[in-house]
């Protein structure tokens, strides 16, 4: 019998599931398209659930099932469908860009019949499985002891790149503070860049700055490291559209920043620019995009 499974397996839950795979654990997956499910179970060697239902069945208790599945009305309908299946020292962790106060609310929800809660910030995108993620996670010392073997594989290294933040909610909440941050530099960058591209009599190649930047530079991240790669391939970003979306915790960082009545001028000014680049044709907005 298995005792992981992971339930969304797109471009982060399939790649997460085979890192777990890589470590050794063979999880349980499920995923609402049939086809895909069975796809990476052959391709891993692990159990293809046909059904919420039908995936926990093959778990022996105690287990630990992860979500990877969009944030808001999806995972919500998730976590309340499973909850009746899962039984007492049983773990369930929500690894989506949720709101911290729904981890908090569902803990609740799950603490009477034993069940316990874990949230989890996953970052790392489609490099993670080559890398690993870094993973933000909240919940009591029982869940943590239960799902600690799973963040060891998933990071980077089994005691570098996780971190038990706290409470529930602790993980999520440490997540949208991260996504705050990254808007943050992102801005900087495609403003600095936009600066770059504009001084047409010097005729700077902005690929070249870019790639000269990553070396020595404190400007130095794997941001910037995307941000070369990006202008390898085309420097005047021509096939990019000025459109840049908000995944919600930009702006649940800038709320929460207003209740604590914290000043953050960078994150929320990010956040108001990503707004104004839907529909304008400017390099800046290209290359945040």
């Amino acid at each position: 019998m298995k005792s992981f499974a992971i339930f969304g397996l797109g471009k982060m839950g399939g790649n997460m599931a085979r890192r777990l795979a890589k470590g050794g654990v063979r999880p349980v997956l499920f995923d609402q398209d049939p086809a895909l499910t069975a796809a990476l179970a052959q391709e891993l060697g692990c159990t293809a659930g046909t059904s919420p239902g039908h995936a926990i069945a093959q778990l022996t208790s105690p287990c630990v099932v992860w979500l990877m599945l969009p944030s808001g009305a999806v995972t919500e309908g998730m976590v309340t469908q499973v909850a009746p299946l899962l039984r007492a020292g049983d773990v369930l962790v929500d690894g989506a860009n949720s709101m911290y106060k729904d981890a908090v609310r569902r803990a609740a929800m799950l603490k009477p019949a034993g069940v316990e809660f874990m949230d989890a910030g996953v970052s790392g995108g489609v490099h993670g499985l080559a890398n690993g993620y870094c993973l933000m996670v909240g919940g009591s010392d029982a869940a943590l002891k239960a799902v600690r073997p799973y963040l060891e594989i998933l990071a980077p290294a089994p005691d570098t790149g996780w971190l038990h933040c706290g409470l529930t909610g602790s993980g999520h909440y440490v997540k949208m503070v991260h996504n705050g941050i990254e808007y943050g530099m992102m801005q900087a960058f495609a403003e600095g860049f936009a600066m770059l591209e504009a001084k047409k009599e010097f005729g700077i190649d902005v690929a070249a700055v870019s790639e000269l930047w990553r070396h020595g530079s404190v400007v130095r991240s794997w941001l910037l490291d995307l941000t070369a790669g990006a202008l390898k391939e085309d420097a005047t970003l021509a096939g990019i559209k000025p459109h840049v979306a908000d995944s919600g915790e930009g702006r649940w960082t800038a709320q929460e920043a207003v209740d604590l009545g914290i000043p953050t001028p960078v994150m929320s000014l990010a956040l108001m620019m990503r707004f104004a680049s839907q529909g304008k044709d400017e390099f800046g907005a290209k290359l945040l995009a």
